[in-house]
């Protein structure tokens, strides 16, 4: 049986909790444009985080989980000026934000770690 993969686990929940705050901001707070925006990139982590596990080599890893990381990169913008315009409460983008933060943690030094088994990366 194989084990739990934290970023597989976390990503996925992640993605779950975008498609859940875009539901609010479009029903509740009539927030169209930044809410697509937020939901694109925030479901892209996982959708890359998965195919980085299925790549084919270490370097097509590699390339897809940056491009997780940079999709998570661009989410803890999208949340910050959520937060910073009062679209969303502090405390709730607080908590959406710290999850980011985790996942840009995580897949920061799974890059770090691959990169540093792959010779002239």
């Amino acid at each position: 049986m194989k084990s739990e993969n934290p970023i597989q686990t976390k990503s996925y929940a992640f993605a779950l909790r975008i498609v859940k705050l875009y539901r609010y901001l479009c029903d509740e707070k009539k927030e169209f444009v930044l809410s697509k925006q937020i939901v694109r990139s925030g479901t892209s982590i996982g959708a890359n985080v998965e195919e980085a596990i299925g790549g084919q080599s270490s370097k097509d890893f590699l390339s897809k989980m940056s491009i997780a990381y940079k999709e998570a990169r661009e989410t803890h913008y999208w949340l910050r000026l959520l937060r910073d315009s009062e679209i969303l409460d502090a405390k709730h983008a607080g908590a959406v934000i710290e999850d980011c933060e985790e996942l840009l943690k995580l897949s920061g030094s799974i890059i770090r770690t691959t990169k540093s088994k792959i010779p002239n990366s």
